[in-house]
């Protein structure tokens, strides 16, 4: 079984720049498609940002666009989410996740993905 680990999260104030890493256990494993979430107290995890397989095709939450950038590292088993002029809006548990089965069709659809990290927090400071 396939593990994400994430990492990176943290208290940042408003406006600051923050990485979070996704990494897959297994080296040589492939995906669809790779994502982040987010979920926030309260609230149902809602889609942030997905990359295809291929590098090529990203989307993004109208939220975060221009903002937020998502990459797949060379080796294509880590996700990376470069967050910049964060927001305290920007707090939650933020999740990476993976589709290993299938074509992704609807990419800010959580069902699509059937691996998913433990969650980092992120909490950004007014």
């Amino acid at each position: 079984q396939v593990q994400l680990i994430e990492s990176g999260g943290g208290l940042v104030q408003a406006g600051d720049t923050l990485r979070l890493s996704c990494a897959a256990s297994d080296a040589t494993a492939k995906f669809y498609a790779m994502a982040w979430f987010r979920q926030a107290p309260g609230k149902e995890r809602a889609f942030v940002g997905s990359i295809s397989w291929s590098g090529y095709m990203t989307y993004y939450a109208n939220s975060v666009k221009g903002r937020f950038t998502i990459s797949l590292a060379n080796a294509k088993n880590t996700v990376y989410l470069q967050m910049n002029s964060l927001k305290p809006e920007d707090t939650a548990v933020y999740y990476c996740a993976a589709a290993g089965d299938t074509i992704v069709s609807e990419p800010e659809a959580t069902y699509e993905y059937n691996y998913w990290g433990q969650g980092t927090q992120v909490t950004v400071s007014s």
